[in-house]
């Protein structure tokens, strides 16, 4: 079993900065990559971000690329998301997850590769 607590979200200008954290306990955490999704209202859940087990590799989508940077610091067993430059498009319910399998060298994208989820953090830009 594992948990995961996202935290971090807000209210922010467009323009302005947050960082989340995904804290995870219970689990070897060092093993298993983890990945940020989001979910506006009325819109499917999103892939936004993932890194694999050691922080070797990362992957974004196209709009986030530039702007978001996910990395992670095992012996915290936190990951985190700095989002910078934020658009009110970005508002929406941040969520965590690992990765299904552990030691993943490629992170995935579908939510179906993950296995954990956090109970999400809401992160809003005005314009």
């Amino acid at each position: 079993q594992v948990q995961l607590v996202e935290s971090g979200g807000g209210l922010v200008q467009a323009g302005g900065s947050l960082r989340l954290s995904c804290a995870a306990s219970g689990r070897t955490f060092s093993n298993y990559g983890v990945g940020w999704f989001r979910q506006a209202p009325g819109k499917e859940r999103e892939f936004v971000a993932t890194i694999n087990w050691n922080g070797g590799r990362t992957d974004y989508t196209d709009s986030v690329k530039d702007r978001f940077t996910i990395s992670r610091d095992n012996a915290k067993n936190t990951v985190y998301l700095q989002m910078n430059s934020l658009k009110p498009e970005d508002t929406a319910v941040y969520y965590c997850a690992t990765h299904a399998l552990s030691f993943r060298v490629v992170p995935p994208r579908t939510s179906r590769d993950y296995g954990y989820w956090g109970q999400g953090t809401q992160v809003t830009v005005s314009s």
